[in-house]
C-alpha cells in the first residue's frame, strides 16, 4: 500500500467522501454495496477447500446463499486455523492475527492483502471521525501525533494500526515498531515521556486502560516530582501551563491539562459506561467503535459521538432476532433464521452474523455479540442507516476490561481448585461506582471466611487465565467480589420455579450472567 496523497493536497471534500461517505448512503445504496461485495467474494473463494465444507455448490444470489449455507462458529474453523493450515484457504494469507478465546486460549484468523488494506481505510475513517465535530470536517493531517498502547503483534488491533500507517503518515507514541517488544507498563511509561516533549493529537486505547491511566495520573499528581527526563524546555513549559490550568479550575492536575486532544478513540464493551470519566480525565468525548478480529470495523459513531452506524464494506451483515437466538440457546441443534439490515426493527436486540469479504474465510459466522437497534436513522446527523449500540455477549463469556473473557469452565475449575465446599454459584458482571467487577454469588456448605475465599478463587483464576492475570499485573485491577448466599438459596429457587411450572432447563439459574431477578430470588429479596 502507498500513502494516500489526498492528505497532502488537503482536499477535505474528497477525503471525507472517500473515508466517511458511507454516512450519506441510503438504505438501498447500502444493500446494493453489500450484495455486490458478497457475490464478488463468493466467486473468489468458492473453489477453496474450506468454503466447500459449507458451500458445496456456488450460490447464484443472496437468497441461495442464505438458504443453503449453514450458520458457522469458530469451532468449524479451529481445526484448520489452530495449525495455520493455509492449504484450505482461497489464497495465501498476508498475515495471521489472533484475539482472546476461551480459558486463555487464542483464536487465530488469516488476513488477506485486500482485507488488510480495508483495515487501513477503516483506521483512517475512525481517526477522521474522532477528530470531527461536524459533517465534512477533516481535522487530520500527515504526521498527526497518535498516542497508543495497543496489544503487540500479532493481535488484531496492532495489525489494524499497522494497516492505517501504510496509508497515512502518523507519528505513533511510542513508535509502533519499538513498543511491540516492550511490556505493557514500559510502553505506557515510554509513551508518557515522549508525549511530554511532543504533545498529542489523538489518543487511541482500550477504554479500561485509559480510565486506569487517568486514575493513576490524578492520584499521583499531588506527589508529582521532576525527574531528569523532564528537564527539557518543552517539557517544563508543558508542565507549567498544565499546572496553571488546574489551579485556575481549582482541581487536581489531569491528563487533559497536559494534552488538549483533537480526538479520543476507544474500544471495549464498557466504553459507554465510562464515558463521563473519559471526558473528565482526557477532556474529549470518545469515539466508540464496534469491531472484531474476524470481521474488521462493523460500525462506528459519527462526528456527533452518539449511536453507531454500520459500514457496508467490511463484511456481509445478517442478524438473528432475539427470539430466534433464545431458541438456539436452548436447542444447540436449532438453526435460527436471520434478517438483513433493511429488516431491522427499532428497540429490538439481535445477534450479529457476518460473512467475510475480500477472500477472508468466514461464512455466515456467528460472532457471539448481541446488539440493540436504537433507531432506524439519525435525524440529527442526517444518517439514514439503522443506529446501534453493543448490548452484550450472546454466549456464556463475561468480558472484563477487554482483557479477558471468562467462560463457565474456567470459573468452575477455579472454584474446584480452591477446594471450597459449595452448593452452587452464579457469576456475572456488575458495576461499582462505574467500575466493572466480577460478582460471584455462592452458597457455601460450611461456615467460610468470604474474604479468604475471594483471595483464593482470584488466585486460581489468575493461574488458569493469563489474560485475567494481566488485569492484575498490567492494570492493578482486582475485579472479583464474593457474596455468601443464605443457606438453602438454590433449593428454594428450584422449588419456586418447579411449583411455577418452569421448564426443566430453567429450574436453576445460569452459572454465567444470571438476571437481576434471579439474583434477587437467591438473596431472598423476592
Amino acid at each position: 500500500m502507498t500513502k494516500d496523497e489526498l492528505f497532502r493536497t488537503g482536499d477535505q471534500e474528497r477525503i471525507w467522501q472517500k473515508y466517511c461517505g458511507f454516512l450519506d448512503l441510503s438504505m438501498t445504496e447500502f444493500m446494493e454495496i453489500q450484495e455486490q461485495l458478497l457475490m464478488e467474494h463468493i466467486e473468489q473463494i468458492a473453489d477453496s477447500h474450506l468454503a466447500k465444507n459449507f458451500m458445496p455448490q456456488k450460490p447464484r444470489n443472496i437468497s441461495e446463499f442464505r438458504n443453503h449455507v449453514p450458520l458457522t462458529t469458530y469451532e468449524d474453523y479451529a481445526p484448520y486455523f489452530s495449525e495455520k493450515n493455509e492449504d484450505v484457504l482461497a489464497g495465501k494469507p498476508y498475515a495471521w492475527t489472533h484475539t482472546s478465546g476461551r480459558g486463555g486460549s487464542v483464536k487465530w484468523v488469516p488476513y488477506t492483502q485486500r482485507a488488510f488494506e480495508r483495515l487501513g481505510i477503516s483506521g483512517v475513517t475512525t481517526l477522521i471521525l474522532a477528530c470531527a465535530s461536524r459533517r465534512g470536517e477533516v481535522n487530520v493531517q500527515p504526521n498527526i501525533r497518535l498516542m497508543q498502547n495497543l496489544p503487540p503483534k500479532p493481535y488484531y488491533s496492532w495489525l489494524g494500526a499497522s494497516a492505517m500507517l501504510s496509508l497515512l503518515d502518523v507519528y505513533t507514541i511510542p513508535p509502533l515498531e519499538l513498543s511491540e517488544a516492550e511490556t505493557f507498563e514500559k510502553r505506557i511509561q515510554m509513551g508518557f515521556e515522549i508525549a511530554l516533549r511532543t504533545g498529542v493529537d489523538v489518543l487511541g486505547s482500550l477504554t479500561t486502560v485509559l480510565i486506569r491511566m487517568g486514575e493513576r495520573f490524578t492520584e499521583g499528581s499531588a506527589q508529582f516530582k521532576i525527574s531528569r527526563t523532564m528537564l527539557h524546555p518543552k517539557v517544563m513549559l508543558r508542565l507549567v501551563m498544565a499546572w496553571l490550568k488546574s489551579k485556575v479550575r481549582k482541581r487536581a492536575l489531569l491528563p487533559q491539562d497536559l494534552w488538549p486532544l483533537k480526538g479520543l478513540i476507544c474500544y471495549g464493551m464498557d466504553t459507554s459506561i465510562y464515558k463521563e470519566q473519559l471526558v473528565y480525565y482526557w477532556g474529549k468525548e470518545p469515539l466508540e467503535v464496534y469491531a472484531g478480529t474476524e470481521m474488521g470495523l462493523v460500525a462506528t459513531q459519527s462526528w456527533n459521538k452518539k449511536d453507531m452506524t454500520f459500514l457496508p464494506f467490511s463484511c456481509f451483515l445478517e442478524f438473528i432476532p432475539e427470539d430466534e437466538w433464545l431458541k438456539s440457546r436452548e436447542d444447540k441443534d436449532y438453526q435460527p433464521s436471520t434478517i438483513l439490515l433493511d429488516e431491522l426493527e427499532e428497540g429490538k436486540r439481535y445477534e450479529v452474523v457476518i460473512t467475510s469479504f475480500y477472500g477472508m474465510p468466514f461464512l455466515r459466522y456467528r460472532v457471539g455479540d448481541l446488539i440493540k437497534i436504537i433507531a432506524l436513522s439519525d435525524s440529527g446527523s442526517g444518517v439514514r442507516i439503522p443506529q446501534m449500540t453493543f448490548d452484550s455477549r450472546s454466549d456464556d463469556l463475561i468480558d472484563i476490561g477487554g482483557f479477558t473473557r471468562l467462560d463457565e469452565k474456567t470459573v468452575w475449575q477455579a472454584i474446584f481448585n480452591s477446594k471450597i465446599r459449595n452448593v452452587d454459584w452464579c457469576l456475572r458482571k456488575e458495576y461499582e461506582e462505574g467500575q466493572a467487577v466480577l460478582h460471584l454469588y455462592i452458597e457455601f456448605k460450611d461456615d467460610t471466611d468470604v474474604e479468604e475465599v475471594q483471595r483464593v478463587i482470584n488466585d486460581h483464576l489468575k493461574s488458569l487465565d493469563p489474560d485475567y492475570r494481566n488485569l492484575h499485573d498490567m492494570l492493578g485491577m482486582q475485579p472479583l467480589r464474593v457474596t455468601s448466599l443464605p443457606k438453602g438459596s438454590f433449593q428454594r429457587y428450584y422449588e419456586a420455579k418447579r411449583m411455577g411450572g418452569a421448564d426443566l432447563s430453567h429450574l436453576k439459574p445460569p452459572h454465567m450472567n444470571a438476571s437481576d431477578s434471579a439474583i434477587q430470588e437467591l438473596l431472598g429479596q423476592i
